[in-house]
């Protein structure tokens, strides 16, 4: 596994706005938005493609284009919707599927309620959306979704991660896959209830208001 850390003063000061507690919600969504999008430059550092050639006003020369099959942006509900739109503003040619994924309060454990993922991945690079990497069991649980349908580059796009959850991401991954996660910041540690200290609350209730 590798770990990407945004270092750059727009995401240092989006994030800050983010964690506030005062931020009301459409700020809060608008504010994901943008952060994602800085987050998706890097995450897509390393996407495939392939030579082109092109016509300019003045020449023939070669460019590039994106790789067939097309990269697939896979939101963990109900969260990671809010990092949709940033997301396919980069990539607006990838698929989307989605995953269904919620901790139990009293395991802490993931539990999955809704799969609409493509039967087949093999050598589609899988980008996967969810704010906040906690435990690190939900990110774990949808890393071997894909896994299982034959994704063998994946990379994880998130706001926040905690050091336990980045171990725990570590320790299932190991080496045997390309996983790449990419956050605006490593906070400190989780508390007794789990939840990312400093961190920014529960993102979903953020996002969407508590359902």
């Amino acid at each position: 596994m590798r770990l990407h850390v945004a270092d750059h003063p727009l995401v240092a000061h989006k994030l800050s706005v983010l964690r506030d507690e005062t931020t009301p919600s459409a700020t809060f969504r608008l504010l994901v938005d943008e952060l994602v999008t800085l987050l998706a430059y890097e995450a897509t550092r390393h996407v495939r493609v392939e030579p082109k050639e092109i016509r300019t006003p003045v020449t023939w020369t070669t460019g590039v284009t994106l790789s067939d099959p097309s990269p697939i942006v896979i939101p963990i509900l109900r969260a990671g919707l809010g990092m949709l739109d940033g997301m396919t503003r980069l990539l607006p040619t990838a698929g989307v599927g989605f995953l269904g994924l919620q901790r139990d309060e009293t395991t802490y454990e993931a539990v999955t309620y809704a799969n609409r993922l493509p039967d087949d991945l093999t050598d589609r690079q899988v980008f996967l959306l969810d704010p906040m990497l906690a435990t690190g069991g939900t990110l774990v649980a949808a890393i071997d979704y894909v896994l299982q349908r034959g994704a063998r580059d994946v990379t994880c796009v998130c706001l926040l991660a905690a050091p336990e959850g980045l171990q725990v991401v570590q320790e299932a991954v190991g080496d045997r896959v390309d996983v790449q996660v990419v956050v605006a910041a490593v906070d400190e540690r989780l508390n007794d209830k789990k939840y990312i200290v400093p961190g920014l609350g529960d993102a979903g209730d953020r996002l969407y208001g508590i359902v």
